[in-house]
C-alpha cells in the first residue's frame, strides 16, 4: 500500500462515523473501524461483497427496503448526485440501529464515476444513552436482561408526565407493546434464544423513538413506550415505525428468528391515572391481537 493510502486509511479508521467505498458494481472495497463498531460486522466479512447483497438490510422509517430497489448509493452511482437520508440498518446482533446516511460519487482521473462512498452516523445518541443507563442502574431502575428501564421507572415516568399534563397541558402518549406468539419462540428455540429475541426487540424499540422518550420493559414480553410532547398523528407514526422496524429485524443465532409485535397507542387525558392509561393502551393492544397481530390500534 502506498504511503498516502496508509495515511488516509488511518485517518478514516479514527472516525466515529462508519465509512465504506464501493466500485461501480456496488462491491465493497473498504470498510472502516467506525463501520465495524456501528454495525458489528468486521471488515473481513464485508469487503468483497456487494452492498446489494443486503448485508445491512437498510430500511426507511416505514420499514421499506433501501438495499433492494431504492438504494441511495446505487442512485448516486447512476446519476452522480450526492444524497442524504435517515435509515435503520440491521446490526450483526439483529437489532435495528438508527443512522443518518450521506452518499457521494467517487470519480476517476477521467472524471467518470468509478464508484461511491457512504458515510453513516449513529443517530441513537450513544453517549447520552450510556449516561442514562448508568444512572438507571445506580437507582435500581434498570431491567437486567434487556438493558431498558424497568416497570418501576416506567410508572415514575408516567406519573411525572401526568403531572405535567395537569399543570401545563403538555401532551404525551403511551404505546403498549407485546411480542406476538412469544411462547412459540421459547417452545421451538429454547429460553436462551427467547432471551436474545427480547433483547433484540428492546434495542430496536429504543432506537425507534427519540432520546427523550422512554421505552421500558413492563414484564415478560411486554414493553411500554412513553412518548413525550406528541399529538395523535405523531403517536400513530411512532407506533407504526416501531412495528415495522421490529418486523424487519431478526436474531441471528443458530437459525434466524424473526418476530412481530402488536401495539396499542393512546394519548393521555385529563384525569387519567397510571392505571387507567395503561389499561386503555393494553386494551387497544389486545384489539391488535384480535385483528391478526402485527398491527397498531389507536383510540
Amino acid at each position: 500500500m502506498k504511503t498516502d493510502d496508509t495515511f488516509y486509511k488511518t485517518l478514516l479508521d479514527n472516525l466515529y462515523d462508519g465509512v465504506y467505498f464501493v466500485d461501480q458494481d456496488r462491491r465493497i472495497t473498504y470498510w472502516n473501524k467506525g463501520a465495524e463498531h456501528i454495525t458489528g460486522y468486521p471488515a473481513s466479512t464485508v469487503v468483497g461483497k456487494h452492498c446489494s447483497d443486503n448485508i445491512l438490510v437498510h430500511v426507511d422509517r416505514e420499514g421499506n427496503s433501501l438495499c433492494l430497489g431504492m438504494c441511495p448509493l446505487g442512485d448516486t452511482i447512476r446519476d452522480g448526485e450526492a444524497r442524504s437520508s435517515d435509515a435503520y440498518l440491521q446490526h450483526k446482533d439483529g437489532h435495528r440501529v438508527h443512522v443518518f446516511v450521506r452518499v457521494a460519487p467517487i470519480r476517476g482521473e477521467d472524471g467518470q464515476i468509478a464508484g461511491g462512498v457512504e458515510v453513516f452516523t449513529d443517530n441513537t445518541s450513544v453517549a447520552e444513552a450510556h449516561e442514562r443507563l448508568a444512572e438507571l442502574e445506580h437507582l435500581a431502575f434498570l431491567d437486567p436482561l434487556t438493558g431498558l428501564a424497568n416497570r418501576r421507572y416506567a410508572e415514575i415516568t408516567l406519573n411525572a408526565r401526568l403531572e405535567e399534563l395537569d399543570r401545563y397541558g403538555w401532551p404525551f402518549g403511551v404505546i403498549f407493546i407485546d411480542i406476538d406468539n412469544f411462547k412459540d419462540v421459547n417452545d421451538r428455540h429454547g429460553h436462551d434464544a427467547g432471551d436474545e429475541v427480547l433483547k433484540m426487540v428492546a434495542k430496536t424499540l429504543q432506537n425507534s423513538v427519540r432520546t427523550f422518550d422512554t421505552v421500558s420493559r413492563w414484564g415478560g414480553e411486554e414493553y411500554v413506550a412513553v412518548i413525550a410532547h406528541v399529538e395523535g398523528d405523531e403517536l400513530v407514526a411512532t407506533a407504526n415505525r416501531c412495528r415495522a422496524l421490529v418486523e424487519q429485524s431478526s436474531f441471528r443465532g443458530a437459525m434466524p428468528i424473526s418476530v412481530t409485535i402488536s401495539l396499542g397507542a393512546t394519548l393521555a387525558r385529563q384525569g387519567d391515572t397510571v392505571a387507567s392509561l395503561i389499561k386503555r393502551a393494553d386494551g387497544l393492544m389486545y384489539k391488535s391481537k384480535a385483528a391478526g397481530r402485527n398491527a397498531v390500534t389507536v383510540d
